[in-house]
């Protein structure tokens, strides 16, 4: 299903078991299957601790698949990381979800008292990061890779004190009527089937 196929998306904390079990599967197909980083499976002894949270696609105001991923944890008093962001390949263009799932990853620690909030960032993702008010502070091996360690600005993130219902971003879905068949009005219509047909056209 592509990003076309859903009415909007919602990015909240994860309630439900299957809303985590999909984060995972998500995690393992994007850091084993397709970035190989991992062998098996990517979890750790953080999940114990972290909060999840997820994108997921909605049909008519119900939530349908998890689409995007992102967990964030407590490490001291006031320092807060966040960790493990995946989104489901072919929603990657809709790069709103990446961008939401770290809006309110950092806005929900915001309002858990979090007074400094860090990630380490894989190179490749470091502008997105930094047009959305993150800096660089250094450069860390990890897990073979260059990631850079960065740190958001809480000033561009006000507190969201309800990450249980989160947020909700309209899908980019196109008009099915902005294209019509050439000469539609052009054809004579009957006068006994007038009604039925503009009713048609109208819906």
């Amino acid at each position: 299903m592509s990003y076309l196929d859903y009415s909007d998306y919602t990015i909240k904390w994860a309630t439900l078991p299957w809303e985590i079990d999909q984060a995972m599967a998500l995690r393992r197909r994007v850091f084993c299957d397709e970035q190989g980083i991992f062998a098996a499976d990517d979890r750790d002894s953080i999940d114990d601790r972290a909060h999840i949270l997820v994108a997921l696609g909605n049909n008519g105001g119900w939530h349908d698949q998890v689409l995007g991923t992102v967990r964030i944890h407590q490490e001291g008093e006031h320092l807060w990381y966040g960790s493990r962001l995946a989104v489901e390949s072919e929603f990657r263009s809709h790069d709103q979800l990446g961008k939401m799932l770290i809006k309110l990853a950092v806005s929900s620690a915001h309002a858990l008292g979090c007074e400094c909030f860090m990630a380490l960032v894989q190179q490749q993702n470091e502008i997105l990061f930094q047009r959305l008010n993150w800096q660089i502070r250094g450069y860390r091996e990890k897990f073979g890779l260059s990631h850079a360690l960065m740190e958001a600005d809480l000033n561009a993130y006000p507190p969201c004190h309800t990450p249980n219902s989160g947020f909700v971003l309209k899908a980019r879905k196109q008009n099915k009527h902005e294209v019509f068949w050439p000469g539609l009005f052009d054809m004579p219509v009957p006068l006994t089937n007038a009604s039925a047909i503009t009713q048609d056209v109208l819906r």
